[in-house]
C-alpha cells in the first residue's frame, strides 16, 4: 500500500500558518509528500524545503489571482498538487496548512486505509474536526463550524478539489466515504484579537471585494468573538509536533472566553439544542456520501 500526502501553501510565515507542523503530523503515514508551493514573498520556500527533502516533492506554482472569488484559487492549487501525485499511489492524505492530526490517531487511520484498500464501495475516509479558536485552550463548537470532511482518499481517476478546497468530488459527484473515529485539529483561528482581525481580512480577500472588507472588517486592534458562536474549554492534548509552537506562542486571555461569545438566535439555538441532545445536525451540508 503506497500513501502520498499533499497540500498547498503560500506565505505561511507571514500569515502564521503552522504548515511545518501540519506536514510533520501526517508524514509518518506517507511514503512521499507533494507540496504545491505558491509564489511566496516570505521565507516559506526555505521552510518547506527544510522539512524532509527525502520525502517531500515541491511543485512551484503561481497563484491565479483571477480565481479569487469564492476561494476557487485554493482548489486550483490543490489540484496542482493532485496532478503531481505518482500514478502508483493507493491512498492520498490531504492536510491543509493550518491543520494537524494527533499522533494517537495515526495507527487507526493506517488500519482503516488497509481495511478499505480493496473495498470499491469506499472511495475516501471521512474525519471529524476540532476547531481551535483564539488560543490553543478553546474549541469552537457550534453549527457554524463544519464537523467532518474528507482528508484521506483513494487515488482514483476524476478526483478533484471542490469549490474552495474544503472537500473533494469525483467526476462532479460526491465521494462515497466511511466515517472513522479520528480527528483533524484545525488551528486556523488560533490567534490573539489583532491576529484574528488580520486573519479575517486576509481570508476574505479570496472571497470578497476590498470595499466589502473595509466596510465589514476595518483595520483595528480588537476583535469580537461573534464568529465562534460558542466556545468551550479544550481538555485534551495537542499533537506533539505542535508542542514547541504552543509553548512559545500560546496566549492567555484575562477573561473566560466561553462567557464572551454572544447568544445565538432562536432558530440556531433550537437546532443546536437538538444536536447537543441527539448528535444529529439537521440541514447539514455534506459534500460526501457516507456509505459505512
Amino acid at each position: 500500500m503506497k500513501v502520498t500526502g499533499f497540500t498547498f501553501i503560500r506565505n505561511a510565515i507571514a500569515n502564521d500558518y503552522p504548515v511545518r507542523e501540519a506536514i510533520l503530523s501526517v508524514l509518518p503515514l506517507c511514503d512521499d509528500f507533494v507540496v504545491a508551493l505558491g509564489n511566496s514573498t516570505d521565507e516559506t520556500t526555505q521552510l518547506i524545503k527544510s522539512i524532509d527533502p527525502n520525502k517531500i516533492k515541491v511543485i512551484d506554482t503561481i497563484w491565479n489571482e483571477d480565481l479569487k472569488e469564492g476561494g476557487h484559487v485554493f482548489a486550483d492549487e490543490t489540484n496542482k498538487a493532485l496532478a503531481a501525485i505518482p500514478k502508483d499511489t493507493d491512498w492520498m492524505v490531504y492536510i491543509q496548512g493550518d491543520e494537524a492530526i494527533h499522533e494517537d490517531y495515526l495507527p487507526l487511520i493506517k488500519k482503516e486505509m488497509e481495511a478499505a484498500l480493496d473495498d470499491n464501495n469506499i472511495e475516501a475516509l471521512l474525519l471529524k474536526y476540532k476547531h481551535f479558536y483564539a488560543s490553543y485552550d478553546y474549541l469552537a463548537e457550534s453549527r457554524r463550524w463544519y464537523r467532518r470532511e474528507v482528508r484521506i482518499l483513494k487515488n482514483l481517476p476524476g478526483v478533484h478539489s471542490y469549490k474552495d478546497a474544503q472537500g473533494f468530488r469525483i467526476n462532479e459527484r460526491k465521494l462515497k466515504v466511511k466515517l472513522i473515529d479520528a480527528y483533524i485539529y484545525h488551528y486556523g483561528w488560533v490567534k490573539p484579537p489583532k491576529g484574528l482581525q488580520g486573519k479575517v481580512r486576509n481570508f476574505n480577500q479570496y472571497y470578497q471585494t476590498e470595499e466589502w472588507i473595509e466596510q465589514n472588517y476595518p483595520v483595528q486592534n480588537t476583535f469580537d468573538m461573534h464568529n465562534a458562536d460558542r466556545l468551550v474549554h479544550f481538555k485534551g492534548t495537542h499533537p506533539k509536533v505542535l508542542k514547541p509552537r504552543i509553548e512559545s506562542a500560546n496566549w492567555k486571555f484575562e477573561q473566560d472566553l466561553t462567557k464572551q461569545t454572544p447568544k445565538m438566535n432562536f432558530r440556531r439555538t433550537l437546532l443546536q439544542k437538538i444536536e447537543d441532545l441527539t448528535g444529529l445536525r439537521l440541514f447539514e451540508y455534506r459534500n460526501y456520501k457516507i456509505v459505512k
